[in-house]
């Protein structure tokens, strides 16, 4: 037979019954509750969710959502395209996607902010920081939890082993080559499309697609490479940091490649190494690379693209975040003002709050 034990329990007037001490429940894990034999007004205190559950006869409900939660924004980019080498003149690789939940900042192509995610105290998330795409390949994606951002496209290329000009599809799409080469579609929400090539002049190649804006499509006639589709600035970190451009298209003639923005690298020129050859982007910034100049029939000569990056952001006073971090490259944590910040800038692994 179970026992009552008190020192005092007193009426007030009416129904209400007050307790000099704080009134503790008994305290099951979510399995351990749902094993008990139970019948309708069983409560309990739920220690995995830190909610008061109580039973109606059918199931289980909680009083309130789950509080061992909070709030953590991220910026997620991923890894910018690289550029192509051609006969004639390659495409600028597209940035990688980039997708932010801080504060009221933009997301790349065009895209408000996005919602930060609830995080469950405990729970094991994934991070991966993707890489840079080298020539002719897109960009990997990155991953912070259920949010992907899509690598970038690759520049599109032009020659006898048989590639077509049309740049490829990412998170902002690579820039199209020689003979009008359609520029690559860049991801809804993430980035935006790689510029067409222009025909004519010294054929010159399309920019790559940045988060901020479209790859240049360089006009008819034109002797100069597309530049680059613009970044798009952060503040998580505490500064304003300007990523994800895309890489500059080549052309065939003599200093006049497309550039690469924000970190994104300039297109080759010219027919001769290695002034043909795209320049590389920036790494940690998800930018894509140059576009080779006129290589005769090679498809390497196309700049790599920038790895991606992780940033997460939450209240110092909500969560610290575990020291086991295998895997990942980062920082550590830093503050900014009552926030506290982390910076992944390379691997794959998991992270877990306390």
């Amino acid at each position: 037979m179970s026992t009552l034990e008190t020192n005092s329990i007193g009426k007030y007037n009416g129904n209400n019954v007050s307790f000099d001490d704080a009134l503790k429940l008994k305290s099951y894990t979510t399995s351990q509750r749902d094993a008990l034999t139970s019948v309708a007004g069983d409560t309990v205190y739920n220690s995995d969710t830190g909610t008061i559950d109580f039973y109606n006869g059918t199931a289980w409900n909680a009083t309130s959502s789950n509080t061992f939660t909070f709030t953590c924004s991220s910026l997620v980019i991923a890894g910018g395209g690289g550029g192509r080498g051609s006969s004639a003149s390659g495409g600028g690789g597209g940035a990688g996607g980039y997708r932010n939940s801080f504060s009221t900042e933009a997301s790349g192509g065009g895209n408000s902010t996005e919602n930060p995610l609830t995080v469950t105290l405990g729970a094991n998330l994934t991070v991966t920081v993707g890489g840079g795409g080298p020539s002719a390949t897109n960009g990997n994606n990155s991953i912070f939890s259920t949010v992907t951002s899509i690598g970038g496209g690759d520049g599109g290329g032009y020659g006898s082993s048989g590639y077509v000009g049309a740049g490829d599809s990412g998170g902002s799409g690579g820039g199209g080559a020689t003979n009008v080469g359609a520029g690559g579609t860049g991801t809804q929400y993430q980035g935006h499309d790689g510029g067409t090539a222009g025909n004519g002049g010294n054929f010159p190649a399309g920019g790559g697609g940045g988060a901020g804006s479209a790859g240049e499509t360089p006009s008819s006639g034109s002797v100069n490479g597309g530049d680059g589709g613009n970044g798009v600035a952060s503040s998580i970190t505490g500064s304003s940091v300007t990523r994800a451009g895309g890489g500059g298209g080549g052309n065939n003639a003599v200093t006049f490649a497309g550039t690469g923005k924000a970190g994104g690298g300039n297109g080759g020129y010219g027919t001769s190494s290695p002034a043909y050859i795209g320049g590389n982007a920036t790494a940690n910034t998800g930018s894509g690379g140059g576009g080779g100049g006129n290589s005769g029939t090679s498809t390497t000569t196309g700049g790599t693209g920038g790895s991606g990056v992780v940033i997460l952001r939450w209240a110092t006073a909500d969560a610290t975040i575990g020291g086991t971090r295998t895997g990942l490259t980062d920082g550590g944590v830093q503050t900014s003002g009552s926030d506290s910040y982390i910076v992944f800038t390379a691997g794959t692994g998991t992270v877990s709050f306390s």
